[in-house]
């Protein structure tokens, strides 16, 4: 899948270096409300191996990369729930580069593509730290709603979900916008 200005990849063996120095970082471990990763890299590239050669039913993850390749972080949709017929999206900018230019937002909207042109599913969530307010601006950019409050281990997150229903609304409207542009 892809956007303007990036490709939403299947993870590769070559995301691993990147992936594994994104998930030992401070900053981004806080951002994400997790432990920074301790592991060994080799360690780290088993798993991540393992998990290339065994896909989960109820996860995607995606590699983002820019226009030349660059990964520049990753995105998943995880949690895919086929009864309640939703899913969790996931995203991390991780190289500081591409922060505050609209990346996270582009891809987000493409994750978010491709999940309900690709499934059945009518309801697409996640979760933010409620301090994390770059993160929000780009979720209700993106066209999700606060929808609720959780605290977990010592943690408070603002809950968010985008409707299928109101994915397609913007879509029309979108393209309704289009169609009504001057021919050039």
């Amino acid at each position: 899948m892809s956007s303007k200005r990036i490709n939403l990849r299947p993870r590769r063996l070559a995301h691993a270096p990147t992936s594994y120095a994104w998930q030992r970082d401070l900053e981004l471990a806080r951002l994400d409300a997790s432990p920074p990763l301790t592991m060994s890299f080799p360690s780290y590239l088993s798993a991540y191996c393992d998990e290339l050669r065994h896909p989960s039913d109820t996860r995607r993850n995606f590699a983002i990369e820019t226009e030349d390749g660059k990964h520049i972080g990753n995105c998943s949709c995880y949690e895919i729930n086929q009864k309640k017929s939703e899913a969790q999206a996931g995203i991390m900018i991780g190289d500081r580069a591409y922060w505050d230019q609209g990346y996270g937002a582009e891809t987000l909207t493409a994750l978010v593509d491709l999940i309900f042109r690709e499934t059945d599913l009518k309801r697409v969530y996640l979760k933010t730290l409620v301090d994390n307010i770059r993160a929000q601006k780009c979720f209700l950019k993106c066209g999700f709603a606060a929808c609720g409050h959780l605290a977990r281990d010592g943690h408070h997150f603002l809950l968010m979900e985008l409707l299928r229903k109101d994915w397609e609304k913007r879509n029309r409207e979108s393209q309704d916008k289009k169609d009504e542009e001057p021919a050039d």
